[in-house]
This record gives structure tokens, sequence and C-alpha cells, in this order.
């Protein structure tokens, strides 16, 4: 029997990219309400924020300009939104599924496209590390998704085995597996996601399966 290799995708994913924008949101609240010697609670100000991402507007721009905040610009919060440490944690099923997965010595990786400082807090913050060989961002690979040198990086590492890659993002996260004849498999939107979940796409960009949670992976890889 050949070798598993099972990469994942990061954002909504393995977490819900959501509670990433909660946490830095929290975070910007209590900055901004400091900002304006705690006139207006980090609650409120976080709740205004939020409703504003609900509606789709420009947060940021919104949020600085209902406060007439002229000293703090929308690059600013964008850099700490980037920057900041956030609160986020593995499901415990996640958290489950890649203990088993290693105990079985697959060989695990993350294909994540993103600003390697970003990428990289989010990874520290769900203390996953410890489960990954390899772990490719886009910013420090030098190249994005669907690009195939991202996944060719784990044939050539590990070759004659056999690939899985697990991702949540039609547009790129299949398209080069399946051209190489990785299977692809797709998380389906929970409800949290925070871009559109969309397969109106050509049949070279579609998963092989789709599955509503990341425990139902061990249905496909075990058959």
């Amino acid at each position: 029997m050949k070798a598993k290799i099972i990469v994942f995708d990061l954002d909504d994913t393995l977490y819900n990219e959501l509670d990433y924008l909660i946490s830095a949101y929290k975070e910007i609240s209590e900055y901004l309400s400091e900002t304006l010697i705690n006139q207006i609670s980090k609650e409120k100000i976080f709740e205004e924020m939020y409703s504003l991402y609900d509606l789709k507007k420009n947060v940021f721009f919104e949020i600085l300009e209902k406060y007439n905040i002229k000293d703090i610009t929308v690059e600013d919060l964008l850099r700490y939104y980037r920057n900041h440490i956030p609160q986020i944690k593995l499901e415990n099923s996640v958290e489950n599924l890649l203990n088993y997965l290693k105990e079985k010595e697959n060989k695990l990786g993350i294909i994540t496209d993103g600003r390697s400082v970003q990428q990289r807090n989010k990874i520290t913050s769900l203390n996953i590390e410890k489960y990954f060989e390899n772990i490719i961002i886009s910013e420090e690979f030098g190249s994005e998704k669907p690009d195939l040198k991202n996944f060719q990086f784990f044939e050539k590492l590990y070759p004659e085995c056999e690939y899985v890659y697990i991702g949540d993002n039609v547009k790129k996260d299949f398209f080069a597996g399946n051209l190489l004849g990785w299977t692809t498999i797709c998380v389906l939107d929970n409800g949290k996601n925070i871009h559109k979940q969309k397969f109106n796409f050509d049949k070279e960009y579609l998963p092989n399966y789709r599955i509503n949670n990341l425990e139902e992976v061990l249905n496909i890889i075990e058959k």
C-alpha cells in the first residue's frame, strides 16, 4: 500500500476564518475605545464593526468616519488586523482527526495563500505546527494556488505516494490537484465562511468529494 500524503488548506478548512475576523475586530475595538478615551465602550464598537461587516461595508473606513478619527488610517487598522495574535483554536473533532492521522503515520502538510506573518500567527495560535511536516505559505514560497509548483513540492519530497488535498475554495484549491491526479476534497461551508462558496466552475476546478466536516475525510481516505 502506498503511503498517503494528506495536505490541508488553512482558512475555512482547519478552522473558521470568521473566528479570526472576530478576534481581530475585538482587539481593534479595544484599541479604538482607548483612542476615544473610553467615551465609547469596546463592546459597542465591536458590535458596530460586526454589523458593518454583515452589511458588506468597508468596515474600517466607516468606523473611522463615524467617530471622526483622523490620526488613525484604514491602512493602520488593516496592519493591526493582519498582524494581531489571534484568539482562535481548533475544534476538538479537528484535533482528534489530526492526532489520528499522525498515529497512522501519514505525512501531513499545509498549502495556504496569504502573508507570512498573518498565516504563521494563525498556525501558532491554533498550536498545529506539531502535526505538519511541511507548511507552504504563498508569500514565503513565491507562488499562490492554483500554481502546480505548490503541489509538486510534496510530490518531489514524497515520490510514489497517494496525495490528498482538502480545502474549501473551489476557485483555486482543487485545480492543481486534479491535474496532478490527487484526491481532492472540499469542506462545505458551515455558514461561517468568510467568502461565499461557489461551484459554478468548469469540471477541472471541482473537487472529487464534498464533505460537511473534516471527520468525514476518513470515509474517503480509508476506503
